[in-house]
């Protein structure tokens, strides 16, 4: 598995580690819970997007 170097705010990261302490996870698995699901709503938005563009083209012809 690849390391990656990531800077934030120490705040933020104080946050971060409350979390995964919470959770009983560990820092690392709860960012790249967070990058799925960000990825993941990405992909939604993208797809309701083109969705909505076909429709409106439809509408226009």
């Amino acid at each position: 598995m690849a390391k990656i170097l990531v800077t934030m705010p120490d705040a933020f990261l104080h946050k971060i580690d409350g979390i995964a302490v919470n959770e009983q996870r560990t820092r690392s698995e709860l960012i790249r819970e967070a990058l799925r699901t960000y990825m993941k709503r990405s992909n939604i938005n993208t797809k309701k997007a083109e969705r909505d563009a076909e429709v409106l083209e439809d509408l226009i012809r």
